[in-house]
């Protein structure tokens, strides 16, 4: 299987359980690792048979911007459930990233990495 990676995509989100988190946001940062077949694509230079990378950038953008969730566990999902929407796409990863994390010591990042498939 073939790989399409999407790697830092950053948005304001209102996501976490404490008042503080969801009155006041914070950046997120995706990762997406798509799998699919990309030959056919490649054998005829044609974007309509893979995946439009642009479109799903936009979308887990959208996601992060939308609705509130307490878990970054469902955003996750939610994210990842939208990749698999696309059509080829046939696995997923989704790497959520929250790096103002309300964690009392020191920290680089805290992250939640999903795989699902249509399987």
């Amino acid at each position: 299987m073939d790989r399409v990676a999407l790697r830092g995509l950053k948005a304001r989100g209102h996501h976490g359980v404490f008042p503080q988190e969801r009155e006041e946001g914070q950046t997120f940062i995706v990762d997406v690792v798509l799998g699919l077949d990309t030959r056919p694509a490649a054998a005829d230079d044609d974007l309509a048979k893979t995946v439009h990378y642009g479109i799903v950038a936009e979308e887990v953008v959208a996601l992060v911007q939308g609705d509130p969730v307490d878990l970054v566990e469902t955003l996750a999902e939610r994210i990842a459930q939208a990749c698999l929407q696309h059509e080829g796409v046939q696995e997923v990863e989704v790497c959520v990233h929250k790096p103002d994390a309300p964690i009392t010591v020191p920290f680089d990042d805290v992250t939640v990495t999903i795989t699902r498939s249509r399987a």
